[in-house]
C-alpha cells in the first residue's frame, strides 16, 4: 500500500472551500492579499503552511 504524499499547496478554489468561501470570493480574497498565495508561472497556489498559520493567528487574535 502506498501513502499519499502530504499536500503542500492548494489551488485557490480549494483553499476557499476550506475557509467556507465560493470560488469567486476565494479569488477576490487572494487578490486582496487576504489569502496568502505564491505563483508558479501562471499557476496561483496557496501554501498549506501559510494558510494554517493565517488561521492560527486569526484564532489567537479572536481569543484575546
Amino acid at each position: 500500500m502506498t501513502e499519499k504524499p502530504e499536500v503542500l499547496v492548494y489551488d485557490v478554489p480549494e483553499a476557499g472551500r476550506l475557509l467556507g468561501m465560493g470560488r469567486n470570493k476565494a479569488y477576490a480574497a487572494a487578490a486582496a492579499g487576504e489569502i496568502p498565495t505564491i505563483r508558479f508561472g501562471k499557476l496561483l497556489r496557496v501554501p498549506k503552511v501559510a494558510l494554517d498559520r493565517m488561521i492560527e493567528e486569526a484564532c489567537a487574535a479572536h481569543a484575546k
